[in-house]
């Protein structure tokens, strides 16, 4: 009886194995195959309108190790509930869970892709969505694992709900116009980065324990509102990163528990632009706002500035800090009164970097950072500086209450 079952469960599979590329093959453009329970062998190339749905739990397309386990090459393509699995390991070859190229008006969705180099590459693909999926790589350290969810010079899609966990980063280059709402990112590099890429729109996603939550490079016209980003880890943990960019809108998000908490390096990047910086949360980071290089002409409004080790950080000379547009913030440590009940206060907020704090940034000392004795001797700095101190920025209408 057991041999009966063993022999029955190999040809079943062994079955599977090869009606899934036939059937896609023999099926005219436009048509709907609808999976049963079982495995089936991956590395099928789709090149026709066609739609691939599983019927319930359980149908997994295996790419047994080798190479992309579904690569889709053609407009019009719909793939659905379905577990993908076992890409190849090769980089140079971008071995993926799925591949999706050359495409329009397509959706992947539904879908769990695990261990996988890749998880879902999208390449010069234009209107598609990709949604409600689940995405790990393979279990490799940080920096040999593939991207989780990358767009590459394709535009105007949605990439909605998907849950990228344990990939290295999800990355949206040279592509614009797309929409990337209400997505979670957890122990990747990069949960979201961006380059060359413009008017895209990013709203209400969360991404926690990654090394970077969100960074903008080379980049202009685009809104992030209502994002999460929260406990990047290490020394160097970022929230939110700006560096060359230009034109860009970050309006209601929270940023909390991070080294950095939001960074900006040259920019606005074009001549007579602006960025705008409102209405954030930005809480209990080593440092609130962190300038580096020239960056000014940055309008920061109505953020609550609040539990942070450092307000400010400026970390090279010529940043000019001091000509960004930075009024009515709420800053805890503001040491002014409000005489008259306006809930702005009497006298500007004003940041300095004192001269004799500089050692708090050597390697060897950053440790202790926020420690009591440190936040003492910090104290004792400003309280009797040793030299003339630098001066960063002022709030000239300091809020008192949030």
């Amino acid at each position: 009886m057991i041999k009966i079952i063993i022999a029955l469960f190999l040809s079943v599979n062994f079955l599977f194995a090869g009606i899934l590329q036939d059937a896609i093959d023999k099926a005219p453009a436009g048509s709907i195959l609808k999976l049963p329970k079982g495995v089936y062998k991956g590395s099928i190339v789709i090149k026709k309108p066609l739609s691939i749905i599983g019927k319930e739990d359980g149908v997994i397309i295996d790419g047994e190790g080798t190479g992309t386990v579904i690569e889709i090459k053609s407009p019009y393509v719909t793939i659905k509930n379905l577990t993908v699995t076992g890409s190849g390991d090769r980089h140079e070859n971008i071995d993926a869970g799925i591949k999706l190229s050359d495409s329009k008006h397509s959706e992947i969705s539904n879908c769990k892709v695990l261990d996988s180099l890749f998880g879902i590459d999208v390449a010069m693909t234009n209107n598609s969505i990709v949604s409600n999926n689940y995405i790990t790589s393979k279990d490799l350290d940080l920096g040999l694992r593939g991207d989780g969810l990358r767009l590459w010079y394709s535009h105007d899609n949605i990439v909605k709900h998907n849950k990228v966990v344990k990939s290295r980063d999800m990355v949206v280059w040279y592509s614009h116009g797309n929409e990337i709402s209400e997505n979670f990112g957890e122990y990747n590099r990069y949960s979201l980065h961006f380059m060359y890429a413009g008017k895209n729109f990013v709203r209400n996603n969360t991404y926690q324990y990654n090394s970077v939550g969100i960074f903008f490079m080379y980049s202009k016209d685009t809104v992030a509102t209502g994002n999460v980003i929260k406990s990047s880890l290490g020394a160097t943990g970022m929230g939110i990163g700006l560096k060359d960019v230009s034109n860009f809108t970050l309006k209601g998000n929270t940023v909390i528990y991070n080294a950095q908490g939001i960074y900006i390096d040259r920019s606005p990047y074009d001549p007579d632009s602006k960025n705008w910086i409102e209405d954030n949360q930005v809480l209990y980071n080593s440092e609130a706002i962190h300038f580096h290089s020239l960056s000014e002409n940055n309008v920061i409004k109505g953020n609550t500035i609040l539990g942070n080790i450092e307000d400010i950080i400026n970390d090279s000379r010529g940043a000019k800090t001091d000509e960004n547009d930075i009024e009515g913030n709420y800053w805890d440590n503001y040491e002014g009164f409000d005489k008259n009940a306006d809930n702005i206060g009497d006298t500007p907020h004003k940041v300095y970097q004192y001269a004799d704090q500089l050692w708090m940034y050597n390697k060897d000392v950053k440790f202790f950072y926020g420690s009591p004795i440190i936040s003492l001797l910090n104290f004792l700095a400003k309280l009797a500086p040793f030299s003339e101190p630098a001066f960063l920025m002022q709030d000239p209408k300091p809020k008192l209450k949030i």
